[in-house]
């Protein structure tokens, strides 16, 4: 019989490299897939996993995160163990840390230890609420005490060059982990016969929640520790002996789909970004939005259906390949391989080309939008381009990145 598991989703990431679609709110509030929230993938995990019992931890620029979740993962009030709570940095510590709020992920956890122990589960599942992928972590979670596992860690094979940006473990033949890397710049240990790959941590974790009370309240005790999971708690669980196994990510079952689950994204630069919502209009994606076994919630608004209209000549509404959400108004516009939230306007012989258009922006006629984010609220005027003179974006102050993808910041006013 499984044993009682608490979610705990680390939502309080800054997110600079998004910016400026995170000036004003969190990476995982940054909207995503013409109607989401990044982190509502997380939460979906969670809850068609059976997981019912989550805290959200926040802490920078939450409010729009805290409307999300208010606003649309509520349940009952009769059921006490089905919750979703948001948690914010309060110094719940304050007599014993000072005038601190959360100093890393484990700290994040370390402040509100007082949660785990109130809610007596026998295992803490830790993930990070700001990644694109799907998850049964029911079976992470069979794994992990199948395998008597002090700690289980998600995995994830990636290009030996992206060995940087993540936490890089070896193996034993039997999946447990013997060797832990942080970050490395140089030197990432690769998998044994794959030579361009190495096995990455997902920031994804379950704890045996003594084990985890345990490795925390040491490392709140450690001068110069950075109270972080993959630069502090891992490897000293590793160097205590802990038996610290991984969970093949690439194995993980979704009910409905039959090919394998390999689709996982870091969305943490505007290129990411721009490329993972792109993966959703190809005509066959990855990541499927309309898996009717594994349903992805969010905050319900109440909006009219997506309207397109005008059929004369080259004045025709019409959207390919593209995501539309309720409320918008394709009224004489072309929309081509492009994501558009609620209550988009696109008018007459304008153009939407490879672009994600927030809510609520009014795109004006004979506008020309290439390779673009365009964050809420904004009304771009007759007969402007987008994309097609970076240059000129530049000098209106938008965000061009590298690659030429151009964003415009929420309320953007034209001159």
């Amino acid at each position: 019989m499984a044993k009682r598991i608490l979610g705990m989703i680390l939502a309080g990431g800054q997110g600079t490299r998004l910016a400026p679609l995170t000036s004003r709110r969190s990476k995982p509030a940054v909207p995503f897939g013409s109607k989401f929230r990044i982190i509502d993938f997380a939460l979906n995990n969670f809850i068609n996993s059976g997981i019912y019992s989550i805290y959200v931890l926040t802490q920078f620029k939450a409010q729009s995160l805290t409307e999300h979740i208010q606003r649309g993962w509520r349940f009952g009030t009769f059921l006490s163990d089905y919750f979703i709570t948001l948690v914010p940095a309060q110094m719940y510590r304050f007599e014993e840390l000072g005038p601190v709020w959360y100093r890393g992920t484990a700290d994040a956890i370390y402040q509100n230890l007082h949660l785990v122990e109130n809610h007596g589960a026998d295992h803490v599942a830790i993930f990070s609420g700001d990644h694109i992928y799907k998850m049964n972590v029911a079976h992470m979670q069979e794994a992990h005490e199948s395998q008597r596992a002090d700690i289980t860690i998600a995995a994830y094979p990636v290009p030996v060059a992206e060995a940087s940006r993540f936490g890089i473990m070896q193996v034993d033949e039997r999946g447990r982990v013997t060797d832990f890397q942080e970050k490395p710049k140089e030197g990432a240990k690769t998998i044994p016969g794959r030579p361009d790959m190495v096995l990455a941590s997902m920031g994804n974790y379950i704890f045996r929640r003594q084990v985890l009370q345990d490795l925390l309240e040491l490392d709140a005790r450690e001068e110069g520790s950075q109270h972080d999971f993959g630069k502090n708690i891992l490897p000293r669980a590793l160097k205590d002996g802990y038996h610290i196994q991984t969970y093949d990510f690439t194995r993980n079952p979704i009910p409905g789909r039959d090919a394998p689950n390999t689709y996982w994204r870091d969305v943490g630069t505007l290129q990411a970004y721009h490329e993972a919502s792109m993966d959703l209009v190809s005509v066959n994606p990855e990541f499927d939005l309309y898996n009717p076994h594994w349903p992805l919630r969010t905050a319900n608004e109440y909006s009219p259906p997506a309207k397109f209209v005008h059929e004369a000549g080259d004045r025709v509404g019409r959207a390919l390949n593209s995501l539309i959400a309720g409320g918008c108004i394709i009224s004489g516009g072309v929309v081509r391989e492009s994501i558009l939230f609620r209550w988009v306007r696109v008018n007459s012989y304008s153009e939407v080309y490879r672009s994600v258009i927030f809510d609520e922006v009014d795109i004006g006629r004979h506008a020309q939008i290439k390779n673009a984010i365009i964050d809420k609220g904004v009304r771009v005027p007759p007969n402007t381009k987008i994309g097609h003179d970076l240059e000129q974006d530049k000098a209106r102050g938008f965000t061009v990145t590298d690659n030429g993808i151009v964003v415009v910041p929420k309320g953007y006013k034209f001159g």
